[in-house]
């Protein structure tokens, strides 16, 4: 049997390709909605899609503990992806995860670098740092775990090449982070989503970190900009922006500019999702262990901007 799925936070950015994977895989798949969320306008589309998916919307609340027991006592696995401000407030989940008792396994709210392994600066140190106090709850209370580390996500960073001042790609002029030569790992919305769904009934995957480190999107600043010329037939002019400017960035920036570029810094300059081996004792590759998911390359994604 597969196991029931159930997803909070599926109306969010990431949460949503989760949810999409989920209903596509042969799992029973759910998700936990405000009333209030059901009834805003704004989230209409997307609970449309979800109802349209087969998708079961269960009444729930993170802040309401009842509620969220009475959801998991129904599925088997809890996938958790809320948003940075409520990252603290998964210790909600895992108390009512120790009362239903049945939960199999369950997934924090990761999918970006692995913060148990950083040199981030503030504030996205910070944000790094209430990451890392779940999985210390989670062991602490023996609750069954994967940890997904998915790197970069593509739609974020690879539609501007990373340029936060504008929302197009450059074809003239670009600001490359760092020296350029760190390699960064790139993963689309849906390939994420489908790795994630991969592991939830696979042993291999129980109380480890799942590393996405597909070999051809693990790549450089300098090698995704010369992707990018040769798909246009032009040479860009570039300008470095190195450690020390990088930094005084972060420290003038408003929120949330200032976390982004503190998270850049931790990748472009740091290498925090590429400067450590993978270690077997407690992590695994998803595009090793799965090696019949076609991801999309870098490559195939930026034909789209040509």
């Amino acid at each position: 049997m597969e196991s029931k799925i159930l997803i909070i936070g599926g109306t969010g950015y990431i949460g949503k390709f989760i949810v999409e994977a989920s209903a596509k895989s042969a799992h029973p798949t759910f998700a936990l909605v405000r009333e209030a969320t059901v009834n805003d306008p704004a989230k209409a589309p997307v609970i449309e899609s979800f109802k349209a998916a087969g998708v079961t919307l269960l009444y729930g609340d993170l802040y309401d503990h009842q509620s969220l027991v009475k959801a998991f006592k129904q599925v088997d696995v809890v996938i958790s992806t809320v948003g940075a401000l409520q990252l603290a407030d998964q210790v909600k989940i895992i108390d009512a995860i120790k009362e239903a008792g049945n939960i199999k396994k369950f997934y924090p709210s990761e999918f970006g670098n692995d913060v148990d392994r950083t040199h981030a600066v503030e504030p996205a140190k910070s944000v790094f740092a209430v990451k890392s106090s779940i999985r210390r709850k989670i062991e602490e209370e023996g609750i069954p775990y994967t940890i997904v580390s998915s790197n970069y996500f593509a739609g974020y960073f690879l539609p501007t090449l990373a340029q936060l001042d504008t929302t197009t790609i450059p074809r003239e002029k670009l600001t490359i982070i760092g020296d350029g030569n760190v390699k960064a790992i790139f993963l689309k919305e849906t390939d994420i989503g489908t790795y994630t769904i991969k592991t939830v009934d696979d042993p291999r995957t129980l109380n480890k970190i799942v590393y996405f480190r597909p070999s051809a999107n693990i790549i450089t600043f300098n090698e995704l900009v010369a992707l990018w010329e040769k798909k246009i037939g032009k040479t860009l002019v570039k300008t470095y922006l190195l450690e020390e400017e990088l930094l005084k960035l972060i420290a003038e920036s408003p929120i949330p500019f200032n976390i982004v570029h503190a998270i850049n810094h931790s990748v472009f300059v740091k290498g925090d999702q590429t400067n450590f081996e993978i270690d077997p004792s407690f992590a695994v590759e998803a595009s090793q262990l799965y090696p019949d998911v076609k991801y999309t390359t870098v490559d195939e994604y930026l034909n789209q901007f040509v």
